[in-house]
């Protein structure tokens, strides 16, 4: 169950963070691939900040804020390439 629950926050925080910067989703498999490595990203940067959340919400923050600065990052590269 922790797998799926895992999976819908990836989803979730992928679709937010595509609405946020590009005003879509990048589909279900994108969003949660977006959405996970978002998650690594978001645990990260709250670790160097020294912010902590907690719960499904501090989850889905944490993972779309993630996200975003990993969509940043790339579309940065992408403009320098």
């Amino acid at each position: 169950m922790s797998l799926v629950i895992f999976l819908a926050i990836g989803a979730v925080a992928g679709w937010l963070a595509g609405i946020l910067l590009k005003g879509g989703g990048f589909g279900l498999l994108g969003n949660i691939v977006v959405g996970i490595l978002g998650a690594v990203v978001g645990g990260f940067v709250f670790g160097l900040l020294g912010l902590s959340a907690y719960g499904l919400i501090g989850a889905i923050v944490t993972a779309t804020v993630g996200a975003i600065v990993l969509l940043l990052i790339v579309g940065v590269l992408k403009k320098a390439a």
